[in-house]
Order: structure tokens, then sequence, then C-alpha cells
């Protein structure tokens, strides 16, 4: 009975034994499936043959038109309106009476000061006459002369002041707005008209950095208006921000000058068109191609089947591509897409 069990025992030991170094040999096997099956697994991805191209730097800039003069017009004195001769939509010219204001105080003061002048002439000749016979004093001569000069000064700025009764615009232009009625009492700042002129208006546009070397004061730009997209309009820079804005962008004026119905009005939507001809080609990559992004400065090359991790020199980023200034030779293979899953020396299978 005893032999019966250790017999039994050995058996079962033996079989024990026997699993285990299976198992073991199972999983040695499987551990070298992997490793092959690694080692011949390839990853899809996408590929750009790297080549030269013109690079394309026309751009566009959307801006609102607004007049190149513009003024709220305002009285410079008290007194109630007479006239009113420019109504909203008149064209007015630069000195032209827009409006006449009655100041009856000034014109009292005038004939006061014409009183004053006449007054002091008379007596500088009386004193003139006295002084050869002795009468009066060299020092009372010429007091009597400095009368005459402080008095005709006053004249003058009574005249002055009662011509600001007559107001005039100080620039030509269209009135965009009348402020005041006949019979309307004013006083200094008081707004009488807005007048705009808009035979040659400005459009204010920002540009990237990629842009301002190409840029100049006096270049040339065509200008388009939403409203008159068959027109073409002919601008010209005429200032360019020395610095980047928070957008790290560059405001740019363009000056525009109105076509004879001056169509163009200030406030419209405008677009202009940067045209930069005479590019040289470059090696362009497509933006994708990054790994991460553009300044990561890395990019996969697909070399007969196996990803190589490549150090690229990037420039300027233009639309959806890239300048690549150093680190790529025409008609290599970049990976596009996939990159996620490579690493340097992957196998690589390029999907069509």
């Amino acid at each position: 009975m005893g032999k019966i069990i250790v017999t039994i025992v050995v058996i079962i030991v033996s079989l024990g034994a026997i699993a285990k170094v299976l198992s073991n040999n199972k999983k040695k096997s499987e551990e070298k499936t992997k490793i092959v099956a690694q080692q011949n697994a390839s990853v899809s991805v996408r590929i750009d043959t790297v080549s030269r191209a013109v690079p394309d730097l026309d751009v566009v800039a959307n801006g609102n038109f607004a007049p190149a003069q513009e003024l709220k017009l305002a009285s410079e004195k008290s007194g109630r309106v007479v006239h009113v001769l420019a109504d909203e939509g008149s064209y007015v010219k630069q000195g032209q009476t827009v409006a006449t204001i009655r100041v009856d105080q000034l014109s009292v003061d005038l004939h006061n000061a014409e009183a004053n002048y006449q007054t002091a002439r008379t007596d500088l000749e009386r004193y003139e006459n006295a002084f050869k016979t002795g009468g009066v004093t060299q020092q009372q001569l010429d007091q009597a002369r400095l009368n005459v000069v402080n008095a005709k000064a006053k004249l003058d700025q009574s005249k002055i002041n009662l011509g600001d009764a007559n107001i005039r615009a100080t620039i030509s232009g269209i009135v965009n707005k009348r402020h005041i009625e006949p019979g309307s009492v004013v006083s200094p700042g008081t707004a009488l008209f807005d007048i705009v002129n808009v035979s040659t208006l400005k459009l204010n546009v920002t540009v990237n950095e990629a842009q301002i070397p190409y840029l100049g004061v006096g270049k040339q730009v065509k200008v388009k208006a939403s409203v008159f997209p068959e027109k073409t309009f002919t601008g010209k820079i005429n200032f360019i921000a020395p610095k980047a804005d928070e957008a790290l962008n560059f405001p740019v004026e363009i000056t525009i000058t109105n076509n004879a119905a001056n169509q163009l009005k200030a406030g419209m939507y405008g677009t202009a068109i940067f045209d930069f001809p005479n590019q040289s080609s470059v090696i362009m990559v497509p933006r994708t191609a990054f790994v991460g992004s553009v300044n990561s400065k890395l990019v996969f090359v697909a070399d007969n089947g196996v990803a190589r991790l490549t150090s690229v020199t990037p420039g300027r980023v233009i639309g959806d591509k890239v300048e690549v200034l150093n680190g790529l030779t025409e008609g290599t293979l970049v990976i596009t897409s996939g990159q996620i899953n490579l690493v340097d020396g992957s196998r690589v299978s390029i999907l069509q």
C-alpha cells in the first residue's frame, strides 16, 4: 500500500515538472514571436516629396475706410445764429462762410474802438502843434503817439472779433451733419458742422512680420471695396508702424485717392491686396511634417522604409507650408502623418 502511494506521488511530481517546463518553453516562444513581430512590423505613414517652390506671399488685409480729413467745426464766439449757409450733403471749400452769428456786443465794441482811435489821432495832432510852440513837453507828445498805437491795436482786434461772427470752413469737404438752425444761440465750443473730406481716404490694416521686408512707404497697393467688387482702386503706403501690436502684427496706413464720383465713403469695408513679385524659389515642406510643432525643428524622413529623425532649420511660415533653410534637400521623402507612432529607426510603410 505504501509503495502505491509513493508511486502516485512520484507520478504527480513528474507531471508537474513536465508542465512547468512546457509552460516556460511556451513563454519563451511567445516572447521570441513578439520580438520578431516587432522587428517585422511597420507603421503606416503618408509622405511628401521635398521640392523647391516660389512662395506665394501675396496677402490681403482688411479694414475700414476713414476720411483723410475730418473736422467738427465749432463756434469761437457767443451769439445768435442769423444765417446758415450750408446744409448736410453740401460741398464747402476752405475759407467759405457757412454761417453768420449776430454779436451785438462785438458791434458796440467795434464802434467804441473806432471812436477811441479817432480821438487818439485828433489828440496827437493837437499835441504835435502845441509841441512846436512849446505848449507841451516831449514826454506828453510821446504819450499821445503811444495812445494812437494802442487805439489802433484795439480797433484791429475788434474788427477781428467781429469777423469771427462769420463762421468759415477751415477744410474743404462735404457737410456730414449740421448741428445748428437759424436762431440757435451758440457759445464758444458749440458744435456747428461736421465736415468730412473723402477726396482722399485712409485704410488702416495690419500685416505680419513675414510681409514687412517687402513693404515700404510709397509702395503702391491694390485696394478693393466690398460694395464695388468689380472696381480696383490704387492706394499708396503712407505709414508702417515701427513696432508690432499685441498680436505681433504691424499696423500699415494706406492712402487712396477717391474717384471723380467719390464712390468710396468713410466707414466702408475695404481690402488691401499686397503683391510680392519676383520671389526666388525655396525649399518648402508641409507644416504637418514637423514633430509636434515648427518650433521643434524636427521632421521624420523616410529612407528605404525606415524613419530617420532629422533636425532642420525652419524659416518663414507661409500658410500651410514652412520654408526650410537647412537640413533637407530636393527629392527627400518627408513624413507628413503618423509621426506619433514613430521613433528614430522605425520601419514604415507608405500609404498611397
